[in-house]
C-alpha cells in the first residue's frame, strides 16, 4: 500500500497540472457560475413535478406558470454558461497579457453569446412573428458554449495581444476608446461564428449544437456504464486521496453530461417513461459524495460515537457538522484520511459502490434517476430523497447505502483506532485530556458550525471594537505589534467551493475581535476572486486549492497583494489556533 501511495505521488505535479490547464478551469467555473440557475429552476420543478407522484396535480394556469419559470431559467442555462464561461476564460488569457493591454471580458461575453445562438439555434419564423428555436439553448447546448467561449477567448488574445485595434487620439476618454478596441476582435469573431454555421449546415443539413451531441453522446452513453462510473468517481476519490482536489479534474469532462442526462431524466418522467440516466448532479452530489469526496459521512459518525480514541472521538465530534455538509476537508486533514495508507480502500471505493447501487435500482428495480438539483450543501440523505422525488424505493437505496459504507469503513476505522490507542497509551492521561480538550475546542470555534459558509465576519473588527473586547494578558508586547501591523489590513481565504476557506476566516476573525485588531476578513471560492482582489491585501489558498498559486501570483501581482498557499496540517493548525493564525497573516504581510 505504502508503495502503491508513492507511486500516485509522484504523479501529483501531472494531476496538479490537469487541475491549472486553463481550458479546464474555465469550464469548471463557468460552470459552477451557473449553478444557481440549475438549482433556481429544479425548486419549480419539484413545486410542479412532486406533488404528481401522490396524485395531486395542479391547476392547469398554475401549473403553466411554475413551468414557465423552470423553462425561462434552465431553458437558457448554455446561454448563461457560454457568457460565464468566456469572462472565466478571458481572466485566464489576462494573465499573460500586460496590464495595460488587457480583453476586455464584457465584450468577450457579448460574442460569446451571439456566436453560441448562430451555432446552436434555428430561425422559426410564421406569417405572425419570428424567433429562436431553443431546443439546444438549454442543458443541450453546454459543450457548444464552451466551444463558443473557447474560440471567442483565443480570437481576442490574437488581437489584443498584437494590438490589432481601432486606436483612438488620447484626448478621447477611455470608455469610448475601449469601445473602438473592441471592434475589430469582436467583428473577427461574430464573422467566424456566422461562416462556420453556414458552411457546417451546408455539409450537414443540421445545426453544430446537434452534430455535437451526435459525436459525444456515446462518450456520455459509455460513462454511464458500470465501468465508466467506477472510473469517473474512482479517479475523483483517487485524486483527492493525494491532496488533489478530485472534482477540479475530472467534473469539468463530465459537466455538459451531468446536466444534460437530469433534464433527460425529467423528460423521460414527464412522458410517463422510465428516466434511466445514473450520471447526474444529484448522483454526484448526493450519493457519491455523501458527506464529500470519499463518502464520509458514516466515517464521521464512528470517528464521532465509535472511536476508542480520544484523539479521534475530539476530530469526529469537531468535524461531524461540516461533514453533514458535506464540506469533510477537517475530516480528511484532521484524522487525516489524505495520504493515510488505512483509509485507501474504502475512500475509493465507497464512491464506486454508492453509484453502483444506485443503477441497480434504477436498471433492474426500475427507479427513476435524479431528476432535481438541489444545492450541494444539503445533507446527503436529504438530497437523495428530495432528488428522487421521494420515491419509496429511494429510502430502501439510502439505507442500503449507508449499511455498505459502514461496512466498508468500518474494519478500516477500527484498526485505525486500534493504531491511535496504542499512541495514546504511550503518553500520560492527563496530558492527553488536556490536549485533546483543547484541539475540540479550537476546533469548534473554527468551525462554528457554518459548514457552509461563503463568506465571514466581514464587520467582525469594527464590532470588537465598538465593544472594547479586552486583549489576552499573554505575549503583550508580541500582540502589539501583530495589532499595528494588521489593523486596517483585508484577507481573503479561497478554496474550491467557498467552505473550507470559511474555517480560516472564522478563526482569523474570531482572533481578531478578541483582540480588538481591526482585521476583515472573508472566504470565496477559487474562480470568484479575480474581481474582488484590489479589496484584499492578502490571499490565502487552502489545501485543495494549493495547486492554482502560480496562477494566483499572476492576479496578484497585477493588482499588488500577496498570496500563499496552505498545506493540509497546516491549514487545519491555523483554524485552530487564534494566535498563530494572526503571526501567520502578519508574517505573510510583512514579507
Amino acid at each position: 500500500m505504502e508503495q502503491l501511495i508513492a507511486i500516485i505521488e509522484k504523479g501529483q505535479p501531472f494531476f496538479n497540472a490537469i487541475a491549472r490547464n486553463k481550458y479546464l478551469k474555465a469550464i469548471r467555473d463557468g460552470f459552477i457560475s451557473v449553478i444557481p440557475i440549475i438549482i433556481f429552476s429544479s425548486i419549480f420543478c419539484l413545486v410542479a413535478s412532486v406533488p404528481n407522484i401522490w396524485g395531486f396535480y395542479w391547476p392547469d394556469d398554475i401549473n403553466n406558470a411554475l413551468w414557465k419559470c423552470y423553462n425561462y431559467s434552465m431553458g437558457i442555462l448554455a446561454i448563461a454558461c457560454a457568457a460565464t464561461t468566456a469572462k472565466h476564460f478571458a481572466d485566464a488569457q489576462n494573465r499573460d497579457l500586460p496590464k495595460n493591454n488587457q480583453i476586455n471580458f464584457i465584450s468577450c461575453m457579448c460574442a460569446a453569446i451571439i456566436g453560441f445562438l448562430l451555432l446552436s439555434s434555428d430561425t422559426i419564423a410564421t406569417d405572425a412573428a419570428s424567433g429562436f428555436n431553443t431546443t439546444y439553448l438549454g442543458s443541450k447546448g453546454l459543450l457548444t458554449a464552451f466551444i463558443a467561449a473557447f474560440v471567442t477567448g483565443i480570437i481576442y488574445k490574437f488581437f489584443i495581444k498584437r494590438n490589432i485595434t481601432v486606436k483612438m487620439p488620447e484626448q478621447v476618454p477611455p470608455n469610448i476608446s475601449q469601445t473602438f478596441k473592441d471592434i475589430i476582435p469582436f467583428s473577427v469573431c461574430i464573422t467566424v461564428f456566422w461562416v462556420f454555421d453556414i458552411a457546417f449546415r451546408a455539409a450537414f443539413g443540421f445545426c453544430f449544437a446537434q452534430g455535437v451531441i451526435q459525436v459525444f453522446q456515446p462518450l456520455f452513453t459509455a460513462a454511464d456504464g458500470y465501468i465508466g462510473l467506477a472510473v469517473i468517481y474512482g479517479a475523483m476519490s483517487l485524486f483527492w486521496f493525494v491532496g488533489v482536489h478530485g472534482p477540479s479534474i475530472v467534473e469539468p469532462a463530465i459537466a455538459a453530461a451531468l446536466v444534460a442526462n437530469m433534464t433527460d431524466n425529467l423528460a423521460a418522467f414527464q412522458a410517463g417513461q422510465h428516466a434511466s440516466a445514473v450520471l447526474t448532479q444529484g448522483a454526484q452530489y448526493f450519493v457519491v459524495c455523501m458527506g464529500g469526496t470519499g463518502a464520509t459521512l458514516v466515517l464521521v459518525f464512528m470517528f464521532c460515537f465509535l472511536a476508542k480514541s480520544q484523539e479521534m472521538r475530539a476530530v469526529g465530534k469537531a468535524a461531524i457538522v461540516p461533514v453533514c455538509f458535506a464540506v469533510n476537508e477537517p475530516l480528511l486533514f484532521a484524522a487525516p484520511i489524505v495520504l493515510n495508507p488505512v483509509f485507501f480502500v474504502p475512500f475509493v471505493f465507497a464512491p464506486i459502490a454508492n453509484i453502483w447501487i444506485l443503477k441497480i435500482f434504477i436498471d433492474f428495480l426500475g427507479m427513476n434517476g435524479f431528476m432535481y438539483t438541489l444545492p450541494w450543501t444539503v445533507p446527503g440523505p436529504i438530497g437523495t430523497i428530495m432528488g428522487l422525488g421521494f420515491q419509496p424505493l429511494a429510502f430502501v437505496m439510502l439505507a442500503i447505502i449507508l449499511i455498505v459504507d459502514f461496512a466498508l469503513y468500518y474494519p478500516f476505522f477500527r484498526a485505525y483506532d486500534a493504531q491511535k490507542c496504542t499512541e495514546e497509551a504511550e503518553i500520560s492521561q492527563e496530558e492527553l485530556a488536556a490536549k485533546n480538550a483543547e484541539k475540540a475546542a479550537k476546533l469548534n470555534d473554527a468551525f462554528q458550525g457554518k459548514a457552509d459558509a461563503k463568506s465571514v465576519a466581514a464587520g467582525a473588527a469594527a464590532e470588537a471594537v465598538k465593544s472594547d473586547a479586552p486583549a489576552a494578558p499573554a505575549a503583550v508586547a508580541t500582540e502589539a505589534t501583530t495589532a499595528s501591523d494588521l489593523n486596517g489590513k483585508r484577507v481573503l481565504v479561497l478554496c474550491q467551493g467557498g467552505g473550507t476557506s470559511g474555517l480560516l476566516a472564522n478563526a482569523l476573525a474570531k482572533a481578531a475581535k478578541e483582540r480588538g485588531i481591526n482585521l476583515e476578513t472573508a472566504a470565496e471560492a477559487y474562480g470568484n476572486h479575480v474581481d474582488m482582489l484590489p479589496d484584499f491585501d492578502l490571499v490565502v489558498l487552502a489545501p485543495q486549492a494549493a495547486s492554482y498559486l502560480a496562477d494566483l501570483q499572476k492576479d496578484c501581482e497585477r493588482v499588488g497583494n500577496k498570496c500563499v498557499a496552505c498545506r493540509g496540517k497546516q491549514y487545519i493548525e491555523l483554524s485552530q489556533n487564534g494566535d498563530k493564525s494572526l503571526a501567520f497573516v502578519s508574517e505573510q504581510l510583512s514579507k
